[in-house]
């Protein structure tokens, strides 16, 4: 018990000395808001305009084929009064194998567009970790957080990392 007691002494000693000496120096801590980056950084604007050229032409045909299979349904719906029994088939079963390979064209599309949003993400990420790191040597921050509950405004340095994220790919 009294070997418990010497430790439990030494340790709360401890503690009290790095309590006083974090109170001696000063620490600095930031805050960067990533949603923020990636909303108003020119690398995320250039990444989404890049994905949206690279997919727009796919994404087109994709609401013109949608558009299309509507007009043919409807088209079926009115003539089905109309049709023998066997047109009626053909004509449902040609529809259900279009809206089949216009939903597997779907999901494709959103596959390839969130594969791409991923990887294009990814380099905006990188660099923006790039500008906190160069922020926080050149300011000397001891510590900083991307995610919090609350963050006193004092401490967001946002629009540091966009300016320095913005200059970087100026170059």
């Amino acid at each position: 018990m009294n070997t418990l007691l010497q430790k439990m002494s030494v340790a709360l000693l401890a503690a009290a000395c790095v309590t006083s000496v974090a109170q001696a120096q000063e620490f600095k801590m930031g805050f960067v808001n990533t949603e923020r980056i990636f909303r108003e950084a020119a690398t995320a604007k250039q990444a989404q305009a890049k994905l949206e050229q690279e997919f727009s032409r796919r994404e087109k045909e994709l609401v013109e084929t949608g558009n299309s299979l509507k007009l043919a349904s409807e088209k079926f719906e009115r003539e089905t009064p109309t049709l023998s029994e066997s047109q009626r088939t053909a004509r449902q079963k040609q529809l259900i194998d279009q809206d089949r390979e216009f939903q597997r064209k779907r999901r494709e599309f959103q596959e390839d567009l969130n594969a791409r949003k991923n990887e294009e993400q990814q380099i905006v990420v990188e660099r923006a970790n790039r500008a906190v790191k160069q922020v926080a040597e050149s300011e000397k921050y001891d510590v900083i957080f991307q995610e919090a509950v609350y963050i006193n405004p004092k401490h967001d340095i946002t629009e540091k990392v966009i300016k320095a994220l913005n200059a970087s790919a100026a170059k």
